[in-house]
């Protein structure tokens, strides 16, 4: 039996967005699992795949840690002798891609996003080039989750090789069904993901300032990723915001959402939106690539430009304009959307299709 290697930098993301791969993978292959925490690591073990540990300074640029997560990518390859390797994310993609350059094994890479370097210019943006140079340099394909993505990647020439464009993760339309629209006079504008500026959770706060009332609430649910709890009590004190605390499970919230509010910098794609639509529920947007293949303006959603706290509260007062039909139509054919164009199998095919051909089994 050959091995699978994957190499992730989140046992959510991987358990949460691309089990169905995983699972498919099982039937085929012996899969080893690289990670940096075990939340998820339990269920990922009881479907039969080998969990290793391995530590990853997620957003941290200290280049002895880096050093030394190479060092840890290459003696595991040694270790496990994969017969091809999955990464996911910066580093996977970047470190992982490197060491199984050098140790000559097959890899496929998925870019999930640019992250924030790219928002930038100057010696870091140069450095994380490199680092994208020579990390996918080997990969037998090379995934990409929006076209604005992979042009910049082409432009930069990152990646010169074979690449394939998906619909990010895709969504689990089984998991996720339509769920019935709350009956209530009552807008309950939900935010889930990672609490962090590029998230955009200061224009949050301000639209939350601005339009919170009696009938009109902002609940927030995920986990803070830079130092943002002071600030997420001190509003909900304020009464302004509801703070949730981080869920695996967003069922309940989803159901109580009158919409989902996304006003992110960048994404690959937001699996947020991809979950919030198959649920029927509209959602509300930065026009950006990674979402504005989700949804569209007017239809299954409202949309608007990003970094600005002025029209993401524009956005949110035509939603509050609509009637409660209009509301639940726009969910309707968020759902929609989602069967035709974000069912995660046939991402999971375009996968197995990569796997079979870098493997020479196709």
């Amino acid at each position: 039996m050959k091995t699978v290697l994957i190499l992730g930098n989140s046992s959510a993301g991987l358990y949460d967005f691309r089990n169905e791969l995983v699972r498919e993978l099982l039937k085929e292959y012996r899969v080893v699992v690289s990670l940096p925490d075990d939340v998820k690591n339990d269920l990922l073990s009881q479907e039969g795949c080998e969990l290793v540990h391995t530590q990853i300074n997620r957003r941290g640029v200290n280049p002895a840690q880096d050093l030394a997560l190479i060092g840890s990518y290459e003696k595991l390859m040694k270790k496990v002798k994969p017969d091809l390797v999955l990464t996911y994310t910066i580093k996977p993609n970047c470190y992982g891609g490197y060491a199984a350059t050098k140790l000559h094994i097959p890899y496929l890479s998925t870019v999930t996003g640019l992250g924030s370097a790219f928002e930038k210019s100057g010696p870091l943006l140069e450095v994380v080039k490199v680092l994208y140079r020579r990390g996918l340099a080997g990969a037998s394909c090379v995934f990409f989750q929006n076209r604005e993505n992979m042009e910049i990647f082409h432009e930069n020439g990152l990646v010169t090789g074979r690449d394939r464009l998906v619909a990010g993760s895709g969504v689990d339309l089984d998991k996720w069904k339509v769920l019935p629209y709350p009956e209530t006079d009552m807008t309950y504008f939900l935010y889930a993901g990672r609490i962090m500026k590029e998230k955009g959770i200061r224009e949050l706060f301000d639209a939350a300032d601005a339009l919170h009332g009696e009938k009109v609430t902002f609940a927030i649910a995920g986990y803070c990723d830079e130092d943002w709890e002071e600030t997420l009590h001190e509003k909900e004190q304020e009464g302004s915001i509801l703070y949730l605390g981080f869920h695996t499970d967003m069922h309940e919230f989803y159901e109580k959402a009158s919409a989902v509010v996304l006003p992110t910098y960048h994404e690959g794609m937001s699996n947020v939106l991809m979950e919030a639509s198959a649920c029927g529920r509209p959602v509300i947007a930065t026009n950006i690539s990674g979402c504005r293949e989700i949804f569209e303006d007017k239809v299954t959603g409202v949309g608007f430009a990003p970094k600005s706290s002025e029209a993401l509260i524009d956005a949110l007062k035509k939603f509050l304009s609509l009637p409660q039909s209009a509301r639940k139509a726009m969910g309707l054919s968020g759902r929609e959307k989602m069967e035709r164009e974000f069912d995660r199998r046939k991402v999971t095919r375009d996968y197995l299709e990569e796997v079979h051909r870098a493997l020479g089994e196709s």
